[in-house]
């Protein structure tokens, strides 16, 4: 399974400390969170105008323009739906989360396929609504376009720029790359990544990697490691076969792990 991309991971290294219920942010403790959201409410949470559907199963399990994005913290959102328009016959309701009945752990079932990350909200702010873990069903769609791996931010905004600023890569000193061709990717709340063509980079120093990762905002990675004087960098460079519309930009460049390496920009050293 493909693991999360290093700018998610560093948004989750962001927020541990201040989401403890979300130590897992795919598969957090449902009870937990829904009795925090009981309790407090959400964080913020906005109804979207988009169109939002899911398969279950192999079947649409909802069709809805009336969803809500729900900020269970501060960092990125979940999808919530009205209960009122998931499929007839496939949601069973269960315990309740709290001794006021606000919320109760749902099941949804059909011929082939059952889970039981769901939470059905009856009371409060997030009353009629229901929440499905997004990785609970088969895919999500906006509109007509699949969303891969966790929701996105609409207010989240990814900006690639190119930049003839020179970015050179070292390790223990040795340069592996060194471009003046390159395209700067800035995303909200994240350090900037610097994107160059794979011909900038000294390949006798890397060996493939196995690893892939899945971003929503930009597709899935391939990975390569790092070899220099005898020093292994696991996964230290990553590129996009393909990528999603809004980062089409970056297909088929290379990026480097800033915090793995020594990165020059312009000659002056990147603190890390």
């Amino acid at each position: 399974m493909p693991s999360a991309s290093s700018e998610y991971l560093e948004y989750q290294e962001k927020k541990a400390a201040a989401a403890p219920t979300m130590s897992d942010p795919m598969h957090p403790d449902l009870p937990k969170v829904a009795q925090k959201l009981v309790a407090d409410g959400p964080h913020k949470m906005e109804k979207t105008p988009r169109r939002v559907r899911c398969t279950f199963d192999g079947d649409w399990l909802f069709d809805t323009t009336s969803a809500f994005h729900v900020w269970e913290h501060p960092y990125f959102p979940q999808i919530y739906v009205p209960t009122a328009a998931i499929k007839e016959g496939v949601l069973t309701k269960k315990d309740a989360v709290d001794d006021h009945e606000s919320a109760f752990h749902a099941v949804l079932k059909s011929k082939g396929k059952e889970t039981d990350r769901v939470v059905v909200f009856e009371k409060g702010d997030l009353k009629d609504l229901t929440r499905i873990e997004f990785d609970a069903v088969d895919g999500w769609f906006e509109e007509d376009a699949p969303i891969y791996y966790h929701f996105k931010d609409p207010y989240k905004r990814v900006d690639i720029l190119p930049s003839a600023r020179r970015i050179t890569i070292k390790v223990d000193g040795v340069v592996v790359a060194d471009s003046t061709l390159n395209m700067f990717l800035y995303e909200t709340m994240l350090r900037p990544r610097y994107y160059m063509p794979k011909s900038a980079i000294q390949w006798k120093y890397t060996t493939p990697s196995s690893t892939t990762s899945v971003c929503p905002y930009k597709g899935t990675a391939e990975y390569y490691n790092l070899n220099v004087n005898g020093k292994e960098i696991k996964d230290a460079i990553w590129w996009y076969r393909l990528a999603t519309h809004e980062s089409a930009l970056i297909v088929g460049m290379a990026c480097f792990y800033n915090e793995k390496v020594e990165t020059y920009v312009d000659g002056v050293k990147e603190e890390i």
